[in-house]
C-alpha cells in the first residue's frame, strides 16, 4: 500500500491535506462571499446585519468562549421578528448547502489530482484492487471469472429524509456545474467573472426558491423526483465505470477485454406498501411505466447522437452480412406493419439501421404515452416493439462487431459501446422494482380468502404449526382456486392487484422488471408460505410452470428478536418441499438463491447500536451457512439509512467488515433519502460511490473464514450495552416525554417530505414501537443529542467485561469492530452535549434524562480514545474532523433559532413561530449531512 495514501479518505496524500484544505476554504469562502451579494441586493438590510453578527459572533466563541459576548448572542436571537429568523435561517441553508458541494467538488480534485501525479489507486478503485489481485497471484481467467458472478445493487427507496424540493436540486446541479468550470476549466480572468456571475445569479435563484413544500409529495412525485438522478448522472456514469473497470484490467493484465455487467439498480419507489397506504396497483403501474419510458428516452436520445456519428456511406465500407441480415429483418418488419419499406438513408446502413431501432422503440414509447393517459390497467407490446432488451443489446453487439470488421475499432469502443453497457445495466425497465408488504397484511388476506372460498373459516387464530399445515395442503393441490368475486376487504383487494400488475407486466417488460417481493416483520415461515400460497392463487407462480416466477421471495428480519430467532425459521422454510419448489423454480441460471434482508434501523432504535450491529453480524453467518447446508446460495441484502444509527457509514469499509465469506458475489443496499441526492446527483461522486461498492463486494467476495473467534467478547459488549440502552429507553419513568419534549419530533412531521405517514398508527402509550426510526434518528440529530449512534457503547466498552487491552486488539484486528468504532466516532463527533444541554431545558422536570445520556456520552468518548489511542475524536480522520470543525460555528446559531422558535410556538401555539422552526430543521440537516 502506498503509504502517501491517507486511509480514510484515500484521495488524499497526507502531505497535500493542509494544502488541499486551504484551496477548499478559499472556495468556501467566495460561496459565502457571493451568498452575501445576494443577501444585500435581495434582502432587507437588517437579515444580511444578523447573519453577520452571528455568523462572525459564533465563530469567535468556538475560539473563545466569552460569557458577556454568548449572552449578547443570545439576546440577538431572542428579539428576532419570525419573519427575519426565517429569512436568517435560510441564508445558513444555503450556506450548507453550498459547503457541501464544494466538500464534493474538493473530493473529486484531490482524486484527480492522485492520478495526475501517476497513482491513482486510491483505496477502492478498481486499478488499486485489480493490482492487489494480481500481485496475489489472481490470474485474468480467475479475475474475470469473479467479475462476471458479481453484482452491486444499490436499491432506491422514497424515505421521507430527503427536503430538498426538485427546483433546489436543478439550482444546485447548475452551481456545482459551473464551480466544477471554475475549478478545472483554467478560466482567463473575464471567463472566471463571467463563471461567478452565473454562480451569483443561481444563488440568487436559490433564495427565491421556496425549499419547503407546501404539500406532502404525492407517490406518483416520488416516483418522479427518483427518475432525476439517473437523468442528471447515472446515465452517463455507469459506462464511465465500465470504462476505468477495462482500463484497470488492461494496466494490470495487459489485455484489453469486455468487462462482465456488475451493476444492477433496484427501486421500491412506487412498490413499498408497508406503512404507505398511498402506494396501490396504480402507483406500481405508474412507476413501471415512468421508469421504462425514461430508459427508453435515453436511447432515443443515444441513437441520435449515434446517427450524427455513424454518417457511413455503403460506398466506403462494408458491413458484416449478419449486420445486413438484421437490417433486412428490420425493413421487412417495418413493411409488414406499415405497407411500405423506408426510404430514408438508403446508401447508409448505419444510419439506416439506427433509424429503424428508434422506429422499434419509439413505438414501445408510444404504447406507454397511451396507457399513461389512459392509466389502463393492462400492459401491452406493440408489434413494432423488441421482444427484450437482450434482443437490443444483440444489435447493437453486431452493429460493433461490424464496425470492427471494417477497420473503425474505436469507433465501436466509444459511444456506441456505452450505449451497449447502458441497455445491459438498464434493459427496459430501468431498475428492478422491489415490491414491500407487512406480514400481518398477508395473514389477513389470507384468512379472508380462505373463509370465502370455504377453505378454513380461522386460518388467523391458528398457531405456526397449523398455518403450516393448511399452506401445505393448499400448495400440494393441483388446482388452483377461482377466485372470482369473493367478499373480501379494500385492502386485501389492493394486495391482490398489486400481484396482478406483476403478472401483466412480466409480459411486457420480463421478469427482469422485478426484484423481490420483501415481508416486513417476518417472524415464521408461515409468513413467506403465506405469500407463496397468494402468489399463486392470484397467477404470479405457476409451480412446474416454464417461466420463472418474476419475483423472489425476501424475508425481513427488524427486531433485535426476529435476529435472534433468523436460524430456525429460515430452516424450517427451506425444508417446506413447497417452498423448495418455488426457490427452485427461480433458478433460471441453476443456481439456488435465497434473499434474506436484514432491517438495521428498527433494531438499532430497538436494542441500541451494539446489540443491533452484533445481532446482525451473527445473523447473517447463521443465515449463510443454513442456506448452504440446503444447497442454497444466500444473498444478503442490507437495510441501511444514512446515518450510523440507521446503519450509515461508508459502503465500501460497511461490506469490507461484514463476516467472512457472507458477500457471495452479490450484495444489495437500500439507498435512503439524503444518501441518494449525496452520491448520485453528480456524475463523477456516482462513479466513486458506485466503484468502492463494486470493489468492496469484489474484496469481500474473495475473503475466507477466519480462523479468530472473538464472538465471545462480542457478545458481552452487545449484553451490557443493550442492558444500559433498554434500561433508560424503555425503564425509566419519563423518557419518551423527553424525547418529545427535547428534539422538534413533531414538527418534522410538518415538513411533507414524504408520501409515507411520518408516524406509526397512534397507540395509547407512547414507546419507541410508535415511533419509526426515521424519526427516530432525525429528531435526536436537530437536538445534537445524536445517541441511536453511539448510546449504550460507552457502557458497553466500560463494564462489558473486556479490558482495553483487549479492545484495541479488536480494533486493529477485527473489521467488524473497527467499523463500529469509526462510525460510532463520527456520531459522537456530531453530538454537542453543550447544545443538547440547552434542548433538555424544553422538557421540564427531565433533568435527570440528560444528565443519563451526558454520562454515557462521556463514557462513550472516553472508551473510544482508550481504544484508537487518540487524544481526540476522528484524529485520524483530519479531513472529516475539518469538515466539522468548520460548520459547528454555523450550526450553533442555527439551533439556538430552533430552540427559541420552537419555545414560542410550544408556549404561544402561533404558527406563525412554526415557519422558522421548519426552515431551522432543513438549515441543521444540510449543516450535519444527514436527516435519518
Amino acid at each position: 500500500m502506498n503509504p502517501s495514501i491517507n486511509e480514510k479518505h484515500p484521495a488524499a496524500g497526507d502531505a497535500d491535506l493542509a494544502e488541499a484544505d486551504r484551496e477548499l476554504r478559499a472556495q468556501v469562502r467566495r460561496a459565502g462571499s457571493l451568498l452575501g451579494d445576494v443577501l444585500q441586493s435581495q434582502a432587507r438590510s437588517e437579515v444580511f446585519d444578523t447573519v453577520e453578527t452571528l455568523r462572525r459572533g459564533f465563530i469567535a466563541l468556538r475560539e473563545t468562549e466569552d460569557a458577556e459576548q454568548r449572552a449578547r448572542l443570545m439576546s440577538t436571537i431572542d428579539s428576532l421578528p419570525a419573519e427575519t429568523m426565517t429569512e436568517v435561517t435560510r441564508a445558513f441553508a444555503i450556506y450548507f448547502n453550498l459547503a457541501n458541494l464544494l466538500e464534493e467538488l474538493h473530493a473529486h480534485r484531490t482524486r484527480r489530482r492522485l492520478a495526475a501525479d501517476g497513482d491513482p489507486r486510491w483505496l477502492g478503485s478498481f486499478n488499486r484492487t485489480l493490482a492487489d489481485m494480481a500481485a496475489h497471484g489472481v490470474t485474468l481467467d480467475d479475475a474475470m471469472a469473479q467479475l462476471s458472478n458479481l453484482s452491486f445493487i444499490p436499491v432506491f427507496t422514497a424515505h421521507p429524509t430527503e427536503a430538498k424540493p426538485r427546483a433546489v436540486l436543478d439550482a444546485l446541479r447548475r452551481i456545482f456545474e459551473w464551480f466544477q468550470q471554475l475549478t478545472f476549466g483554467n478560466p482567463d480572468e473575464l471567463e472566471r467573472a463571467e463563471i461567478e456571475e452565473h454562480i451569483r445569479q443561481n444563488i440568487q435563484v436559490l433564495w427565491k426558491t421556496e425549499e419547503l413544500r407546501g404539500s406532502r409529495p404525492t407517490v406518483e412525485d416520488e416516483i418522479r423526483n427518483g427518475l432525476y438522478y439517473f437523468r442528471a448522472s447515472l446515465f452517463s456514469s455507469v459506462p464511465q465505470i465500465y470504462r476505468n473497470l477495462e482500463k484497470a484490467i488492461e494496466n494490470n493484465y495487459g489485455e484489453r477485454v469486455d468487462a462482465p455487467a456488475v451493476l444492477t439498480f433496484g427501486s421500491w419507489i412506487g412498490g413499498d406498501r408497508d406503512g404507505n397506504p398511498y402506494v396501490t396497483a396504480r402507483e406500481t403501474r405508474y412507476a413501471l411505466r415512468l421508469q421504462s419510458r425514461e430508459i427508453l428516452s435515453e436511447y432515443l436520445r443515444r441513437i441520435d447522437e449515434l446517427s450524427s456519428r455513424l454518417s457511413f456511406s455503403a460506398r466506403w465500407c462494408r458491413p458484416s452480412d449478419a449486420f445486413l441480415a438484421g437490417l433486412e429483418d428490420d425493413e421487412q418488419r417495418l413493411a409488414a406493419h406499415t405497407g411500405t419499406r423506408p426510404e430514408r438513408y438508403a446508401a447508409e446502413p448505419y444510419r439506416r439501421k439506427l433509424y429503424l431501432m428508434r422506429r422499434r422503440i419509439s413505438a414501445m414509447i408510444d404504447q406507454i404515452q397511451t396507457e399513461l393517459r389512459l392509466r389502463a390497467e393492462r400492459s401491452e407490446r406493440p408489434p413494432l416493439a423488441y421482444a427484450s432488451a437482450a434482443d437490443l443489446v444483440d444489435d447493437i453487439r453486431i452493429m460493433r462487431e461490424s464496425l470492427i470488421g471494417h477497420g473503425d475499432e474505436a469507433i465501436a469502443h466509444d459511444r456506441i459501446k456505452d450505449w451497449q453497457r447502458l441497455v445491459e445495466t438498464f434493459g427496459f425497465h430501468l431498475a428492478r422494482l422491489d415490491l414491500r408488504e407487512e406480514s400481518t397484511r398477508h395473514t389477513q388476506c389470507v384468512q379472508e380468502l380462505m373463509a370465502a372460498l370455504k377453505i378454513e373459516a380461522n386460518y388467523a387464530s391458528l398457531d405456526e404449526a397449523g398455518r403450516v399445515e393448511i399452506l401445505d395442503r393448499e400448495l400440494a393441490r393441483d388446482d388452483t382456486p377461482a377466485l372470482g368475486r369473493l367478499d373480501i376487504s379494500s385492502d386485501v383487494e389492493d394486495t391482490l392487484e398489486s400481484l396482478a400488475v406483476v403478472r401483466e407486466f412480466t409480459r411486457t417488460l420480463g421478469n427482469a422488471a422485478f426484484g423481490s417481493y420483501v415481508i416486513s416483520m417476518t417472524h415464521s415461515a408461515s409468513d413467506v408460505l403465506a405469500l407463496v400460497w397468494l402468489m399463486r392463487v392470484t397467477g404470479v407462480y405457476e409451480p412446474g410452470g416454464e417461466i420463472a416466477p418474476p419475483l423472489a421471495i425476501a424475508p425481513l428480519f427488524e427486531t433485535v428478536a426476529d435476529l435472534e430467532h433468523i436460524e430456525p425459521v429460515l430452516d424450517k422454510l427451506l425444508e417446506n418441499s413447497h417452498y423448495r419448489a418455488f426457490v427452485e423454480a427461480g433458478a433460471d441460471d441453476g443456481m439456488l438463491r435465497q434473499e434474506v434482508m436484514l432491517g438495521y434501523s428498527d433494531s438499532c432504535k430497538d436494542g441500541g447500536i451494539m446489540t443491533s450491529r452484533w445481532q446482525l453480524y451473527r445473523a447473517q453467518q447463521e443465515a449463510v451457512a443454513l442456506c448452504e447446508r440446503h444447497g442454497v446460495d444466500c444473498v444478503l441484502f442490507h437495510g441501511r439509512g444514512g446515518t450510523v444509527g440507521r446503519g450509515g457509514g461508508p459502503t465500501h469499509q460497511a461490506i469490507l467488515s461484514q463476516p467472512p465469506g457472507t458477500v457471495r458475489s452479490k450484495i444489495k443496499f437500500t439507498e435512503q433519502g439524503e444518501m441518494i441526492f449525496a452520491k448520485y446527483s453528480n456524475p463523477e461522486t456516482a462513479v466513486h460511490e458506485l466503484t468502492l461498492g463494486v470493489t468492496g463486494t469484489l474484496k469481500a467476495s474473495g475473503t475466507r473464514a477466519t480462523d479468530a473467534d472473538f464472538s465471545d467478547k462480542a457478545a458481552k459488549l452487545s449484553d451490557r450495552g443493550e442492558r444500559f440502552y433498554r434500561d433508560l429507553t424503555e425503564n425509566t419513568e419519563g423518557f419518551f416525554e423527553y424525547f418529545q419534549a427535547a428534539t422538534p419530533t413533531a414538527e418534522i412531521g410538518a415538513l411533507n417530505i414524504g408520501s409515507r405517514p411520518g408516524s406509526r398508527p397512534s397507540k395509547a402509550k407512547l414507546d419507541k414501537s410508535s415511533i419509526r426510526a426515521i424519526s427516530w434518528v432525525f429528531a435526536w440529530a436537530q437536538s445534537r443529542h445524536t445517541l441511536p449512534g453511539w448510546l449504550g457503547l460507552g457502557t458497553a466498552l466500560t463494564e462489558g467485561g473486556v479490558d482495553t487491552p483487549t479492545l484495541q486488539s479488536l480494533y486493529r484486528e477485527w473489521p467488524y469492530f473497527r467499523t463500529i468504532i469509526d462510525n460510532v466516532q463520527m456520531s459522537l463527533a456530531k453530538a454537542d452535549m453543550t447544545i443538547a444541554s440547552e434542548y433538555a431545558q424544553l422538557a421540564t422536570g427531565q433533568g435527570h434524562i440528560f444528565e443519563a445520556i451526558h454520562a454515557e456520552y462521556e463514557r462513550a468518548v472516553a472508551g473510544i480514545l482508550g481504544i484508537t489511542g487518540e487524544s481526540s475524536l476522528l484524529d485520524d480522520d483530519p479531513v472529516l474532523r475539518t469538515s466539522l470543525d468548520r460548520r459547528r460555528p454555523y450550526l450553533d446559531p442555527l439551533n439556538h433559532i430552533q430552540i427559541a422558535a420552537l419555545t414560542r410556538y410550544r408556549e404561544g401555539g402561533d404558527r406563525i413561530w412554526l415557519d422558522p422552526v421548519l426552515r431551522s430543521i432543513n438549515a441543521i440537516a444540510a449543516g450535519m449531512r444527514n436527516t435519518g
